[in-house]
C-alpha cells in the first residue's frame, strides 16, 4: 500500500512535531522571558528574602501604646545547602557556642524538617551575634540572617488580655488555620495575639537580591519590579485603660483572685486582672520557653486566667439575681418580708444568717441591703414552688432560664479564647443526682449563692451591667476598632444588644434601690464615695479544698460586684480574692478604690490609708502551696497510670500477635 493511500502515518507526524514544537517554544519563552523560572535557576546569584511584616500594634482606649514590635535577626538554615567543608570551629565562634551545640541544634532541624526546607537553626539573636554573623556570612553557605519582629510589651501589665506569640508546631501546621502558615513562623498563643491572630498577622512579602561575590545580598534584582510586597498587621484599639489596669493589679498584687470591669453602655472591657499576674515581656525573647516553663510550675498558676475560667460559688453577689427572677415572676411583691433571727428553720436544717437585728429583712430592700440568707433561700424557695407553675422542677426550670438569659452557665462570647462557662443546674441535674426525689428545701442553699451554682467574674461583672442598664447587656469585649474601623465586620456582634426578657423597668429600679441601700446603710457602706452614687453587693462564698483526702474548711472568697453612678453607669465591676473572708473586708475596698480612679482619676486623701492597706496586703493562703503540691502529685501519679496501662496494652497486643504469628507459621508447617 502506497504512502498517499496510508495518511495516518501524516497524522502522527504531524502530531509528533506540533508536540516537539510546542515543548521547544516553552523552553525557549521560559529560558529567556520567565524571570520567576530564572531565579529558580539560578539561585545561587539571586537571593530570595522573605520579609515578616511588623505585626499589627495595639492601643488602649486613651491611644497609649500597649503592644508594638521591635525587630530581631533569625538565622535560618538550609541543609542541603550547607557544604560538608564548613568550617565548624569558625562558625561555633562567630555564634558564641560550642561544637557540641552546633550539633544537637542541626539534628533538632532535620528531625523537624526535610533537609531541602529552610528551618530556624537559631531564632532572636543578639545584636553582637548578629553583627559578627553579618561580617562573616560569606564563609558559612546554606545560613541565612532572616528579619523579624517580635512583640515589644511598653507595660509589664495586662499579660493575661494580650497573650503572646510563639513559634507554630508540627501539629498546627496540620489544621487548616495555619494551612499557610510555614515552619518558623509565628502565631498568637493566647489572649488577644490569638483571638485577632488574622488580624494582627499581616501578609509575607517576598524581595529578590542580587548577591555579590562574597555571596551577600546586595541590590534588589531587576529594580525590585517582582518583588511582593509585605502588608502589616493591622492596628487594635482596646476599651482597655493601660491606666487602670495597671493600678487594679498593683491593688491585687499578693492575692489571689481577679478584677473585672466593664463599660455597661457598650460592653468594652475597662480592666480585666487575674492575679498572680506576670511580666508579658517574660514571654517574647529567646528565653520564651524557660520562663513559659517557670511560670507554669508556680503554685498560684499565674497563666490561668481567672477573670475567665475559675468559677466560685456566687455567695451573696447572685441575690439581686435571686430577688430579680421572683419580683418578676410574681412569687414576691417589693413589700414581702421575712422574720430572720439569725438562722432560717424552714427546711428541717437551721441555715446561718449574719444579720440578727429584728426588722433587717421587714421588706425586699431592707433585706438585700443586710443581705439576709434567711430571706433570699426562702425567695428561692417561694420563686420554684409559685404555684403558677406547674411543679417544682418546671419553677426550677425557669429560674435557670432567666440565669442563662443573663448570661450566666454559659459562655458570654468574649473576645478571647478559653472562657470557662461555670453552672446554673436545671432540673435535669437534680433529677440526675437525687434519682427524682428532691424539693425546694434540697436545693435552698441555691439562693444564697451557695450549692451547685458557680459562676465566673466575668459572669458577675455581666450581672451588674444588666442591672445597671435595666434590662439588657452586650456582649463584654475588648476591641473597640481594628485598622480604625469601628465598624469592622468582625464587631459587628459586640453591638448587638442582648435584652433580658420579661423583666420590667419597675423591677430593675427596685433591685437598683437596694443596691444603694447597701453602700448608704447595709453591709457595703464602707465603700460610699463622696458624690459618687454606687450600687453594689457584697457576697462571702464558702470555700473548701481537699486535702491528703480530707476536706479542709478554708477561709471565705471575698466577692463584690458593683457599678456607678446609678444615673448615668460609666463602670460596672466584680472583684472575686480567694481566701480573703468577707466580701466587705477586701474585695469591697478594691472595687470601690478602681470606680474612683476611674471616674474621678484618682484617689481623694481620706482613702489613702485604705488604699496603701490593699496595696501591701498579703493574702495568699499557705494552703495554696500544699494544695498545689497534692494535685500535681496525683496528677503525675495519674499520668504514670495511664502510661502503665498503655504499655501493657502494647505487651498484650505484641503476645497476641505473637501467638497468631506462631499459629500461622504451625498451620503451614502442618500443610507441608
Amino acid at each position: 500500500m502506497s504512502v498517499a493511500q496510508n495518511p495516518r502515518q501524516y497524522i502522527i507526524s504531524f502530531i509528533f512535531i506540533g508536540v516537539a514544537s510546542v515543548i521547544l517554544l516553552r523552553l525557549f519563552f521560559l529560558q529567556n522571558f520567565e524571570s520567576k523560572y530564572k531565579i529558580l535557576a539560578n539561585d545561587i546569584a539571586i537571593y530570595k528574602k522573605v520579609v515578616y511584616p511588623p505585626r499589627g500594634v495595639i492601643l488602649d482606649r486613651n491611644g497609649k501604646v500597649m503592644l508594638s514590635n521591635t525587630v530581631i535577626y533569625d538565622l535560618m538554615v538550609t541543609p542541603r545547602n550547607v557544604p560538608k567543608t564548613i568550617d565548624t570551629m569558625q562558625f561555633c565562634s562567630v555564634l558564641g557556642i560550642d561544637k557540641e551545640t552546633y550539633i544537637k541544634i542541626l539534628e533538632r532541624v532535620l528531625s523537624r524538617n526535610i533537609d531541602v526546607r529552610q528551618s530556624p537553626f537559631m531564632e532572636q539573636l543578639s545584636d553582637e551575634q548578629t553583627a559578627r554573623f553579618q561580617e562573616n556570612a560569606y564563609m558559612f553557605p546554606g545560613y541565612e540572617l532572616v528579619e523579624r519582629n517580635i512583640r515589644a510589651y511598653e507595660h509589664a501589665s495586662a499579660g493575661i488580655v494580650l497573650g503572646y506569640i510563639g513559634e507554630v508546631s508540627p501539629e498546627m501546621l496540620k489544621k487548616p488555620r495555619y494551612a499557610s502558615y510555614r515552619q518558623g513562623d509565628y502565631t498568637g498563643f493566647s489572649g488577644l495575639e490569638l483571638e485577632y491572630e488574622e488580624v494582627l498577622r499581616g501578609q509575607r512579602g517576598v524581595h529578590y537580591l542580587e548577591r555579590d561575590k562574597f555571596n551577600r545580598p546586595r541590590d534588589p534584582y531587576r529594580g525590585g519590579s517582582l518583588d511582593s510586597q509585605e502588608v502589616s498587621g493591622k492596628q487594635i484599639d482596646l476599651y482597655l485603660d493601660a491606666g487602670l489596669q495597671a493600678y487594679a493589679e498593683k491593688l491585687m498584687q499578693n492575692k489571689i483572685g481577679s478584677v473585672v470591669a466593664i463599660d455597661p453602655q457598650t460592653g468594652g472591657i475597662l480592666t480585666m486582672v487575674s492575679s498572680p499576674t506576670y511580666d508579658p515581656n517574660l514571654l517574647r525573647g529567646a528565653n520564651r520557653a524557660r520562663n513559659y516553663a517557670a511560670l507554669y510550675r508556680e503554685a498560684t498558676r499565674p497563666l490561668f486566667n481567672r477573670a475567665i475560667q475559675a468559677t466560685y460559688q456566687p455567695g451573696s453577689t447572685i441575690k439581686p439575681m435571686t430577688g430579680l427572677i421572683a419580683l418578676a415572676t410574681g412569687a414576691i411583691t417589693p413589700g414581702f418580708g421575712l422574720a430572720c433571727y439569725g438562722s432560717y428553720n424552714y427546711c428541717g436544717r437551721p441555715i446561718a444568717c449574719t444579720e440578727k437585728k429584728p426588722g433587717h429583712a421587714a421588706n425586699f430592700r431592707l433585706a438585700l441591703a443586710n443581705s439576709c440568707n434567711s430571706y433570699f433561700c426562702h425567695v428561692f424557695r417561694l420563686t420554684i414552688d409559685f404555684t403558677k407553675f406547674a411543679s417544682v422542677r418546671a419553677g426550677l426550670q425557669i429560674w435557670h432560664d432567666y440565669l442563662s438569659s443573663c448570661g450566666f452557665g454559659r459562655q458570654t462570647g468574649i473576645d478571647i479564647p478559653f472562657e470557662g462557662t461555670g453552672r446554673v443546674p436545671d432540673s435535669a441535674y437534680y433529677n440526675n443526682r437525687y434519682h427524682f426525689s428532691w424539693n425546694s428545701c434540697t436545693v435552698v442553699f441555691v439562693g444564697m449563692g451557695q450549692g451547685e451554682l458557680s459562676v465566673t467574674p466575668l459572669q458577675m461583672a455581666n450581672e451588674v451591667c444588666i442591672v445597671a442598664n435595666k434590662g439588657y447587656y452586650y456582649t463584654p469585649h475588648f476591641v473597640k476598632a481594628i485598622g480604625r474601623n469601628n465598624n469592622d465586620s468582625l464587631l459587628l456582634k459586640y453591638k448587638e444588644k442582648h435584652i433580658v426578657a420579661n423583666v420590667s423597668d419597675t423591677t430593675f429600679n427596685v433591685i437598683q434601690d437596694a443596691m444603694q441601700d447597701a453602700v448608704l446603710y447595709g453591709t457595703a457602706a464602707g465603700e460610699k464615695l463622696d458624690g459618687i452614687s454606687i450600687c453594689a453587693k457584697t457576697g462571702t462564698a464558702e470555700n473548701k479544698a481537699i486535702v491528703n483526702g480530707e476536706v479542709i474548711k478554708m477561709k471565705d472568697h471575698s466577692m463584690f460586684i458593683a457599678f456607678a453612678p446609678r444615673e448615668h453607669p460609666r463602670i460596672a465591676i466584680a472583684v472575686a480574692i480567694e481566701n480573703a473572708g468577707f466580701g466587705a473586708s477586701w474585695a469591697g475596698p478594691i472595687a470601690s478604690l478602681i470606680i474612683e480612679k476611674y471616674l474621678n482619676d484618682t484617689i481623694s486623701a481620706k482613702r489613702k490609708l485604705i488604699e496603701e492597706k490593699m496595696e501591701n496586703a498579703n493574702l495568699i493562703n499557705k494552703y495554696v502551696y500544699t494544695i498545689d503540691s497534692v494535685s500535681r502529685l496525683h496528677d503525675a501519679k495519674v499520668y504514670e497510670a495511664k502510661l502503665e496501662k498503655k504499655r501493657l496494652a502494647d505487651s498484650l497486643s505484641n503476645a497476641n500477635d505473637s501467638a497468631l504469628m506462631m499459629r500461622w507459621i504451625n498451620s503451614k508447617l502442618k500443610k507441608k
